[in-house]
């Protein structure tokens, strides 16, 4: 059972998700558990063997959380990682001496898509060739719609069809690729967060947003930033600087 810190924290967590979700990344936890959530990696950078994959995972989030690391697994074969196999690195369970509570799932997924296209061995890794490991994507869509886990946690993304997550990486994707997501409604969330601490919707909030949709308007609650310059020219490089910073703790932790 998650402590009051916990929740409250992932709960927080998971509307940054939703509002601001990493490139190639996107989780949501579990809706009878918010201590589980699900994540997918998918297609991965261009210039990777694991372009064109998608790769659903398990983030185990300890009741002490933010003050403890959670347990990571991924369970789609990869050629990287054992499938339904805890993951030791810098941001895991693992090494809990390393842990930082400012680290958030955000943080975890950057830094373990970046570690993922390293050549580190850990507990819970494998090694393949790149011709394996092209492989295994090119049939990872296939294998997690036959999976009975993958479909409760992303209904969303059962088509036969591979599809995008919020946030691509526009360069990645390329123009036509961007314009097509741009289209697709965002993942349905799995776990509804109350509006207020009793559960009830903000009614104040609720009509005004209605009146400024039936206006054409923006809604009142809105997030101002992102008609700023500033933030977006901000969105642009940070999760760049990221996962350079996950490559270095991840080097340090092999290191040590």
């Amino acid at each position: 059972m998650a402590s009051k810190a916990a929740y409250k924290r992932l709960t927080k967590e998971y509307v940054t998700m939703q509002r601001e979700p990493p490139p190639f990344v996107w989780a949501a936890p579990d809706e009878k558990n918010i201590l589980t959530w699900n994540f997918l990696i998918v297609r991965g950078p261009s210039d990777s063997p694991f372009a064109g994959g998608e790769y659903h995972g398990v983030l185990q989030f300890p009741s002490e959380y933010p003050f403890k690391p959670p347990g990571i697994k991924m369970l789609t074969p990869s050629g990287r990682f054992h499938p339904d196999k805890k993951i030791c690195f810098s941001m895991s369970d693992f090494h809990p001496g390393t842990w930082n509570p400012a680290w958030s799932v955000a943080t975890i997924l950057t830094g373990l898509l970046s570690f993922m296209l390293s050549d580190e061995m850990t507990t819970g890794s494998v090694t393949s060739t790149e011709a394996h490991k092209r492989a295994f994507a090119a049939r990872s869509h296939a294998w997690n719609i036959g999976q009975a886990r993958f479909r409760e946690a992303f209904p969303d993304y059962c088509a036969p069809e591979l599809r995008d997550l919020p946030n691509m990486g526009e360069r990645e994707r390329g123009p036509a690729a961007a314009a097509r997501a741009q289209t697709q409604a965002p993942p349905t969330p799995l776990f509804v967060l109350p509006a207020t601490p009793g559960g009830a919707p903000n009614a104040a909030n609720a009509a005004n947003d209605k009146a400024a949709a039936a206006a054409g308007g923006v809604p009142a609650n809105a997030d101002a930033w992102m008609t700023s310059l500033g933030k977006v020219f901000w969105e642009k490089w940070r999760w760049g600087l990221l996962i350079a910073l996950a490559v270095m703790v991840s080097r340090f932790s092999s290191a040590t």
